[in-house]
């Protein structure tokens, strides 16, 4: 007989009833789907067992480059990194996205050690891991995906350009000034104190040249596939100012047991000041915006299972209340360390969970490891993951098809370079809801003649105070010569808010003639209404 086609429908459940079907020999098949699976586990072992230790060479430089911009102990961003593997890497939620300190809250962590000191730190971050776990028992993680994508691309290009102009000041080992003006405003005697120190400009060369190294790096492929940029980077600066004994600040480490300071009563007290809570609420939410939209963006690398957005919230805010009670840098999923986790070919969970250990037999073993690096190298690796954060491409493509949201990228990132992160978001987040709430009015008004010689102004759409200027305009050049009926129709409005409804109707009793009750449209809030034409 003819073979019938199968559609595409057909043609994929045909291959998943292969795959999970049985063997047709009994006991053979048992013990062949035995063997098999017992391969397969070896096989996601292995894996698991190398990617992990590609994204802990990855970590090592980071979690230190971070922690030191972040303007705390060197040691607080491994053990940060510790817990998002050991703890945050084995909970539920998203199987492959690794955790650690970031580079997205470096700006924040910053102010906040600055303005409230180191041991607050501890209970700004307990906290806000605390109010994570309440926002993913209620279930709001799908929620964070309605944020404005311009407004988390703003973000992230803030923080890039706030970074990238700190660490500028540590490429030349000196120390930076504190807000993103005062940064700017520097740079050009940064510029003529570097050029007149021989330090200074060594110290710069280094970091030029790790930046240099993190650039044309991948570009050797059989080299990157055994070292990553990061780790190959700061490893050559390392080598270069010891065999030469340039005059470069190094890494100050001071152990682990001295670096850990869990916070104290008198810290939880400062709970009541207003500043605190809102720097808390400043973590909370973008560590969990950047964590879930890291997840978006991991998942579509891999073919596995989908991250759920509640749980990976739990997580995350289990691993900062824990990172919070040892006084640590708080943690959010870094797309730099999942993207390697993927690309090395992990497959389960195990990865994450053994670069946690990889981290903790480092930072307990070898710490004296660290005061070799140069600070310089880790501002060049900075500088690198700054610029990384600069959506240029991004920002070209909405300039040319949205320009409304390409608006609002730059405003947000504007505003947290010349405020802070915290108000630069909310700025964008405002700019965001007044866009949308501008586009969504549309509104025209249509006039027309009757037979009987009666104006019919109808007004058609979404009206509300933001279009309310353009209402009453277009209302008034409406007007007909004196002595001509009119007669105002808002009965086409699918939505009309109190302020046009006020002004509306004070514009028909003022400019109607021989009129009947004036339609009525929809109330604020009421359901949609549909016109028949």
């Amino acid at each position: 007989m003819d073979k019938i086609p199968l559609t595409p429908a057909r043609k994929v459940l045909a291959r998943t009833k292969l795959r999970s079907s049985p063997s047709h020999d009994g006991a053979n098949g048992e013990a062949g789907g035995g063997t098999n699976s017992g391969a397969a586990l070896r096989r996601d072992l292995r894996a698991d067992f190398t990617a992990s230790l590609v994204v802990f060479l990855i970590a090592v430089p980071l979690s230190v480059g971070i922690a030191v911009a972040s303007g705390v102990p060197v040691e607080l961003g491994l053990v940060t990194g510790v817990v998002g593997g050991l703890l945050t890497g084995l909970l539920p939620g998203s199987s492959l996205q690794v955790s650690g300190p970031a580079a997205g809250l470096t700006v924040l962590v910053y102010e906040a050690v600055r303005e409230f000191g180191l041991t607050a730190l501890g209970v700004l971050v307990f906290t806000a891991g605390l109010l994570q776990i309440a926002m993913g028992l209620l279930r709001l993680g799908r929620w964070f995906r309605a944020i404005s994508v311009a407004v988390v691309q703003g973000m992230l290009a803030g923080i890039g350009l706030v970074l990238m102009a700190g660490q500028i000041y540590a490429m030349a080992d000196t120390r930076p000034p504190s807000g993103g003006p005062a940064k700017l405003a520097g740079l050009p005697d940064l510029i003529v104190d570097t050029l007149i120190s021989t330090d200074a400009l060594i110290a710069a060369a280094v970091g030029v040249g790790t930046i240099a190294v993190l650039v044309l790096w991948p570009q050797w492929r059989w080299g990157a596939q055994f070292v990553p940029a990061p780790l190959a980077a700061v490893a050559l600066a390392t080598g270069v100012v010891a065999g030469l004994s340039l005059p470069v600040a190094r890494i100050e480490v001071n152990g682990m047991l001295d670096a850990v300071q869990p916070p104290g009563s008198a810290d939880f007290a400062r709970l009541g000041e207003m500043s605190v809570l809102g720097t808390v609420l400043a973590f909370a939410l973008i560590a969990s915006a950047e964590t879930l939209f890291s997840a978006a963006a991991v998942d579509r690398l891999h073919e596995g299972p989908r991250t759920d957005y509640n749980k990976e919230l739990i997580a995350q805010g289990a691993g900062n209340t824990v990172c919070g009670a040892l006084g640590a840098l708080p943690m959010t999923a870094v797309i730099v360390r999942s993207a390697a986790n993927v690309q090395a070919g992990a497959k389960t969970k195990a990865s994450r969970v053994l670069h946690g250990v990889w981290l903790l037999v480092f930072v307990s073993l070898v710490p004296w490891a660290l005061e070799v690096i140069p600070v310089a190298a880790l501002a060049g690796v900075l500088m690198h993951a700054g610029w990384k954060l600069l959506p240029f491409r991004d920002i070209v493509r909405l300039w040319r098809e949205h320009r409304g949201e390409a608006v609002v990228l730059i405003v947000t990132a504007g505003a947290i370079v010349a405020t802070n992160l915290f108000e630069g978001v909310v700025i964008g987040l405002l700019m965001a809801v007044a866009k949308a709430a501008w586009e969504t009015s549309h509104v025209h008004v249509e006039t027309q003649t009757t037979e009987d010689g009666t104006i019919r102004v109808r007004v058609l759409g979404n009206a509300n105070f933001l279009r309310l200027p353009k209402i009453l305009d277009e209302l008034e050049a409406s007007l007909p010569p004196s002595g001509r009926s009119v007669e105002l129709d808002l009965s086409g409005l699918r939505h009309m808010d109190h302020a046009c409804r006020s002004a509306l109707t004070a514009w028909a009793e003022r400019n109607t003639e021989h009129r009947g009750p004036v339609p009525a449209g929809p109330g604020p809030g009421s359901p949609p209404h549909h016109p028949q034409e």
